[in-house]
């Protein structure tokens, strides 16, 4: 395992010093694309999983917070920048992935920031190891939208076989990754200023769904196979096992059933929580926002 500068003309980042991380799993190794930003105390900066992941989601949020820390952002294994084979993504590739960067790039306990599904993979670390130093939860999710909306894991295997097969499956997933299509789900639990969905906006987003590969990964998330957890207790048992300081971000917004499952989090005793406009991709569309509602949790060395 290693890593390597990249040129900053071949990749695309948000100013940063963009880094590989070359990961092995399974006898096969990964690269992992990463970008540093600022001076100070670490920060590891997740953006959430989705078909149009990738740190750019984070990189306004990043450019907030270097003044004060120095922010480290990822493109998960199988999205962004970062290596997209065929593998059969599940739960124990992110875990295990998360857990080796964490070592191979930082030598102390860090700040971690994370947004969406990231959420569940952050508290097992937190409670597997000393990793984390301090958490906050950015409109966090556990379980993916097809089992969100009702299917069963068998209906959500078939659907996630037939986007990985060579041609029926290429052909559904463009179906789903039209600009259209990827307009219509920002505007319905993403972003909810509708103004900020631009044209251009959008192109990018189609651009990050059409690299070669990327119906994979994409397929896992949307079909639940990358749910580190799969019972609302299980979530909550990670959090009540906490040894550090946590604080979760809610965007208003939230779809119903999101909101329900931010709601129970909360609720539990020592959770700092916050609402703030905005829905599930609140990072994105309201990054000062959320430095405003985080930085006294950040910037506190009370545990």
């Amino acid at each position: 395992m290693s890593t390597n500068v990249l040129s900053t003309s071949t990749a695309i980042g948000f100013g940063g010093v963009v880094q590989e991380y070359l990961w092995n799993f399974e006898n096969q190794q990964l690269r992992v694309v990463y970008e540093t930003l600022g001076k100070g105390s670490p920060l590891l900066l997740l953006p959430s999983f989705s078909s149009v992941s990738t740190r750019l989601e984070v990189g306004e949020l990043a450019k907030l917070l270097a003044p004060n820390f120095q922010v480290v952002a990822i493109d998960w294994p199988g999205f962004g920048e970062s290596s997209r084979p065929s593998l059969n993504y599940r739960p124990e590739i992110y875990q295990q992935f998360l857990e080796d960067f964490v070592k191979a790039v930082f030598n102390t306990p860090i700040t971690v920031v994370a947004a969406g599904h990231a959420a569940s993979y952050v508290l097992q670390l937190a409670v597997k190891s000393a990793a984390f130093s301090k958490i906050v939860l950015l409109a966090p999710t556990w379980r993916g939208p097809l089992p969100t909306m009702g299917a069963s894991q068998q209906i959500a295997g078939i659907v996630r076989g037939l986007v990985r097969s060579p041609i029926l499956g290429q052909a559904l997933y463009k179906l789903n990754t039209t600009q259209s299509f990827l307009s219509f789900m920002y505007r319905r639990h993403v972003f909810t200023d509708a103004a900020k969905i631009t044209p251009s906006f959008i192109e990018k987003k189609w651009h990050t769904t059409q690299q070669p590969g990327a119906r994979f990964a994409s397929a896992a998330f949307v079909t639940g196979n990358l749910d580190a957890v799969h019972e609302q207790s299980d979530f909550l048992e990670l959090v009540k096992s906490l040894t550090v300081p946590l604080m979760v971000v809610i965007g208003e917004s939230s779809p119903p059933k999101s909101r329900e499952e931010m709601n129970a989090l909360v609720a539990l005793p020592g959770v700092r929580s916050v609402v703030i406009p905005g829905s599930l991709g609140l990072h994105e569309e309201y990054p000062a926002v959320v430095l405003e509602a985080v930085q006294d949790f950040l910037f506190s060395s009370e545990n």
